[in-house]
């Protein structure tokens, strides 16, 4: 039999862009990169909105529960662990609200003490200039 010789790469080739698919001279994948594009400020995606993570919590919690009362253990322990994930957002999403109240409470505090010693400086100088 024949040996086959290896396959060169011809260097006009343009290289792939890493889709698997190679870029277009004819227009033809620019009209369709236009059609995706956010110029109409519309979301990517049309059909869902994104939950927030209250609502993903509830989600997974009660597809962990329907998967359990079906008997599909493995199901229901992948829904558990992202229910899981998602109260874990939703604590540091509170811890760091909390932590933010925190700080404009204490800056306040700041900005009233500053500014009763400036009235308190204030009256002292009125007393003295009065005597």
């Amino acid at each position: 039999m024949f040996e086959r010789k290896p396959r060169r790469f011809n260097n006009n080739r343009r290289r792939q862009n890493g889709r698997g698919h190679s870029s277009h001279s004819n227009g033809h994948m620019q009209s369709r990169m236009r059609s995706n594009s956010f110029s109409n400020s519309q979301p990517r995606n049309n059909f869902r909105q994104t939950l927030s993570a209250e609502k993903l919590f509830e989600k997974y919690s009660s597809l962990a529960k329907e998967a359990m009362s079906s008997g599909d253990k493995t199901s229901s322990e992948n829904y558990l662990q992202h229910a899981d994930h998602f109260l874990r957002v939703i604590e540091d999403k509170n811890k760091n609200r909390i932590q933010s109240k925190e700080n404009v409470v204490s800056n306040l505090k700041e900005e009233t003490k500053i500014v009763n010693s400036n009235s308190e400086k204030q009256e002292i100088q009125q007393t003295e200039e009065k005597k």
